[in-house]
């Protein structure tokens, strides 16, 4: 993969892997080295201009319905709600906004319950501006799982937070790994956290 056409940024070249269903895989490296690249090829906001990338057994042309993305900045729009935060991704995306529609209210208490999951039983109707950073951390994975994905990528979601907070995240996530079973892939430069979370560590 290069940026700006053939001659262009190398990004990601020669890589191959595998991270089976239900698997938590790591993807460690240094700055620069094309994680971030790779979890857009995955996710299908990048399509590799050589190579075949497959989830779910179907290969990657377009952006992926069935993964949920959770970013360093966890980018809520201010004017939102936290509740209304987390149920955007069904609002945009054409497969999932009938069914909001018809079942806004089981929408709705899916949201919460995913809040009750991760700590913030009761920060429904707060805006991002009332959360700390590790709880709009937090309100940005129920963003990410709210549409049920088969495969939820973690693109340095912890980067940016304090230890105490970060560890704490780091168990939340575990066990939601652990209820789920979801297939997740988390993107780190920290090789303690991707010890303490992953089944399987890849390293760029």
């Amino acid at each position: 993969m290069r940026y700006g056409g053939p001659e262009g940024l190398l990004a990601v070249e020669g890589l191959s892997l595998t991270v089976g269903t239900g698997e938590f895989a790591a993807v460690v490296g240094p700055s620069g080295c094309g994680k971030s690249t790779l979890m857009k090829l995955v996710t299908g906001l990048y399509i590799p201009q050589r190579g075949v990338v497959t989830v779910a057994d179907e290969r990657v042309t377009k952006p992926v319905n069935i993964v949920g993305m959770a970013f360093q900045n966890p980018t809520m729009l201010p004017w939102r709600t936290t509740l209304d935060n987390i149920l955007l991704p069904l609002e945009v995306v054409d497969r999932h906004r009938g069914r909001l529609r018809m079942n806004k209210a089981e929408y709705v208490a899916k949201a919460e319950k995913l809040l009750e999951t991760v700590g913030l039983k009761g920060f429904g109707q707060k805006y991002p501006w009332q959360l700390s950073g590790g709880m709009q951390q937090r309100a940005n994975l129920c963003r990410a799982l709210i549409h049920e994905p088969d495969l939820l990528m973690l693109d340095e979601p912890f980067g940016a937070l304090d230890s105490f907070t970060r560890e704490e995240l780091w168990c939340v996530i575990r066990d939601l790994h652990a209820e789920q079973k979801v297939t997740i892939v988390l993107v780190t430069h920290d090789l303690r956290e991707a010890v303490f979370l992953a089944d399987r560590i890849f390293v760029m």
